[in-house]
């Protein structure tokens, strides 16, 4: 369903606006996508770049001028939709596009904050979101707009009218399936992943023809499902099975396993490698799976091409706490030795860093991020958890009435150390600014069978702050060491995105409404200003008629205050919104 402005005079002023941003003639190419971290006129991929480092080269906006940044406009997305507004904006030729909750997408002019059109997806009203209806992002490639939606649909839509110009069924939201990450754009291929593993659905990662919507490849993400690649229309195995059905899951539990690759990949150009990262088992009860459970709470490495694995690492083996493996890798590079080393980290929701090889997914080091783990010791030397077997959840089929299992206090809670909330690397200071939370929590296994469509956890939780001051810490990590350089307490839990500038700045939002940035080296507070509404979106920054730009979402909801249990407590007062804020220093 698409909205635009319906007078002769607003249509016309439309026209004039799409004229002077030169939107209706530049299309968004291959080339514009690989090179977007170092183009400061855009953002057309999801991380400022597709290697995922949200680190932008512009420094006018730095410590010495911040304090001087003030909002130049803001727009609400309207209606009663306004909440969990997860969204990372895009800029293309003086135009953003953003896309808000329930699946609507908006085309702004960045210069005024006026809209030029809006689509809001037709959904049913059996969609099945886990965890709140977000929508993290859109991509853009050539004059498309491509977004996923809460009923598991790509939908394409011209960038100048917003009109549909191809839709695929990606899979079938009355299994549970839904998508509520950002795809990414490949060589012309868009490539997503799916949501729904707490309903045992199967994750997959597809390509699609971003030109025509045609499906290209598919790879299951649970061992014992098979690939596929189309050639010229046909369906045709693409000789990697995934694995031997029931090899590291018992009986049939692989046909249901989860695994969902719920929060988007990152490309690496080095190495021609897709990094993907799959969610949780299914169900959360670990006792009726037993094994490792392949390829679940990993990272994967695809080929852009096939969609063959080329490796995987596995976080969390044989999961029983919901941490998932779904959080970004990031490509970086860094000297040892007087060698480059061809990196990639991950701050896992089990609340472990890793360093990874990412040409053949070697585990370098790792080492907590949180100040509490209470699940594992450590990591062995090729980074496998070393489990701390009292602290997983107990079997039922051990109580006397077979309902409920041991329960134990689990850190950090199935939320995890760091959600998908994505960090930034700035190639200055070579740190990483980690979002991150300190909490447990409660949490006992119960029985439970598959059904389609139902929810499949076997699991009991309450979540409760491990600190009475704060839960929220934006941590400055060095990679190389292990070292925490600084930290910035929150006292809610954090949720938004983060952005480092060559200004020697780093931007994130919190729950209470702030737009922070903080000095990159010191962790110092150099600027806050309230959006109204907590934000849980991902800042981006740009170059627009020789000025730099920072623009942020703000809307508070995601899944703290839906499966926050005692924390939810903690941020029930908070106000939901759903507006874009743009900010710059004046002239």
């Amino acid at each position: 369903m698409i909205k635009t402005k319906k007078t002769k005079v607003l249509s016309l002023s439309m026209m004039v606006s799409l004229a002077l941003t030169g939107m209706a003639n530049a299309n968004v190419t291959n080339k514009d996508i690989a090179n977007d971290q170092m183009t400061t006129g855009d953002v057309v991929s999801y991380g400022l770049g597709l290697k995922g480092q949200r680190y932008s080269p512009l420094e006018k906006i730095n410590t010495d001028t911040v304090t001087e940044m003030r909002p130049v406009w803001s727009f609400s997305l309207g209606g009663e939709k306004q909440r969990g507004q997860e969204s990372q904006p895009m800029i293309k030729d003086g135009v953003m596009y953003i896309s808000g909750s329930y699946s609507r997408v908006f085309a702004v002019d960045a210069r005024t904050g006026d809209e030029l059109w809006q689509y809001d997806a037709r959904l049913p009203d059996g969609i099945m979101p886990c965890c709140d209806v977000v929508n993290r992002g859109v991509a853009l490639y050539g004059d498309l707009v491509i977004f996923g939606t809460l009923d598991a649909k790509l939908v394409a839509l011209n960038k100048d009218t917003g009109k549909v110009v191809w839709k695929q069924t990606v899979e079938d939201y009355k299994a549970g399936y839904s998508i509520t990450a950002a795809p990414i754009i490949v060589k012309g291929k868009v490539i997503t992943g799916v949501a729904g593993g707490e309903f045992g659905i199967v994750g997959k990662v597809r390509a699609y023809d971003a030109k025509n919507g045609k499906i290209a490849w598919e790879r299951p993400t649970v061992e014992g499902h098979m690939g596929y690649i189309w050639k010229n229309g046909k369906k045709m195995d693409n000789g990697i099975s995934g694995g031997k059905a029931g090899q590291t899951w018992p009986g049939d539990l692989w046909k249901s396993g989860g695994a969902a690759p719920w929060n988007g990949g990152t490309y690496d150009a080095d190495t021609d490698l897709l990094f993907f990262g799959t969610g949780n088992p299914a169900p959360w009860n670990s006792h009726l799976r037993p094994g490792d459970n392949f390829f679940s709470s990993s990272r994967l490495a695809i080929d852009p091409d096939t969609g063959k694995i080329a490796w995987h690492f596995q976080t969390t083996p044989h999961d029983g706490w919901d941490y998932d493996g779904v959080n970004e890798l990031i490509s970086f590079d860094y000297k040892q030795n007087g060698k480059t080393v061809k990196a990639a980290a991950t701050a896992d929701r089990n609340g472990f860093f890793y360093v990874l090889n990412r040409e053949n997914g070697d585990f370098i080091r790792g080492f907590p991020f949180v100040d509490k783990i209470s699940w594992a010791s450590g990591l062995d030397k090729n980074g496998r958890p070393i489990y701390i077997d009292s602290n997983r959840p107990g079997n039922p089929a051990d109580s006397k009435d077979g309902k409920k299992g041991s329960q134990v206090k689990a850190t950090p809670s199935f939320l995890g150390g760091k959600n998908w909330m994505p960090m930034a690397y700035s190639q200055d200071t070579e740190l990483f600014y980690v979002p991150s939370n300190e909490w447990s929590m409660d949490i006992w296994n119960e029985p439970t069978a598959y059904k389609k469509g139902s929810a499949y956890l076997g699991a009991g939780f309450t979540i409760k702050a491990n600190n009475d001051d704060f839960i929220g810490v934006l941590r400055a990590m060095d990679p190389k060491t292990g070292e925490e350089v600084w930290r910035y307490n929150n006292y809610a839990p954090l949720w938004s995105g983060v952005l480092a500038t060559a200004g020697n700045l780093v931007f994130i939002g919190n729950p209470e409404g702030y737009l922070l940035g903080l000095n990159a080296k010191s962790g110092d507070v150099e600027y806050k200003f309230n959006t109204g509404s907590g934000i849980v979106g991902s800042p981006i920054t740009w170059e627009m008629d020789g000025e730099q730009y920072i623009s942020v979402l703000s809307g508070w909801g995601g899944a703290v205050p839906l499966w926050g249990g005692d924390v939810a407590k903690r941020v029930k007062n908070f106000n939901q919104g759903g507006s874009i804020w743009t900010f710059k220093l004046p002239k």
